[in-house]
Parts: structure tokens; sequence; C-alpha cells
């Protein structure tokens, strides 16, 4: 379990170290991420990176804490605020389901749909 967190902690920091140092406008974690995506597709994922990302599954809700924590120590801003962040949460929302169908339909129409899939369920 020690490797797999090694090998997460040092592709994220490799990301951070990237950003910083060619000031690139993007978290250095989403870049370690890559990193670690590319590495994987190349090498394959070795059972012990599996296991710790069980692991750290296992408690994600803990990760959603500081956020909670964030909305309840900005209330009064949230209440003046309501309307603003209510049509912001529903246009992006829109946008995100328009923006993964359009991808989905891309990528059907690019692999020829479900030849490849022995289940050949349709939706009506």
């Amino acid at each position: 379990m020690l490797r797999g967190m090694t090998v997460l902690l040092v592709c994220q920091l490799i990301g951070e170290a990237t950003v910083r140092a060619l000031n690139v406008p993007a978290p250095g974690p989403v870049l370690g991420m890559a990193l670690l995506f590319a590495v994987l597709l190349w090498r394959g994922a070795p059972d012990w990176l599996d296991q710790v990302g069980q692991g750290l599954l296992r408690f994600l809700p803990l990760f959603f804490v500081p956020a909670g924590v964030g909305v309840l120590n900005h209330i009064q801003l949230m209440r003046a605020e309501w309307l603003a962040i209510a049509v912001a949460l529903l246009v992006s929302t829109i946008i995100t389901m328009i923006v993964t169908a359009g991808a989905l339909m891309l990528f059907l129409r690019l692999t020829g749909g479900r030849k490849a899939s022995g289940h050949a369920t349709e939706c009506h």
C-alpha cells in the first residue's frame, strides 16, 4: 500500500513542479493524474496500485467534508447570492449534459456503435 501511495504522490509532485516551473494554467494534481494515466496505459495497472485506489474510494465521503464546511462558513453570502448560484448550477448542469451526450454520440460514431459489445440492448 505504501508503494502505491508513493506513486500517486510522486505523480502529483511532478505535476505540481511542472505547473510551477512552466507556469502552466492547470492544476498540478490534474497534470499529475494525466501523467499517471499515460504511465498506466503504457505499463498497465499493477495490483498494488489498485489496492490503494480501493482504499481511497472507501474514504471518499470524507473528501467532501471541507467543501461542506466551506459552504457553512459562507452561508450569508449564499443567502445573498442564491439566485446567481442557482442559475449557475442549472446552466452548468445543462451544458455538462449536452457536452456529455455529444461526446458519447461522437464516440459511438467513431467506434461503430455497439458492434464490439455482445449485448444488443436498444433504447427507444
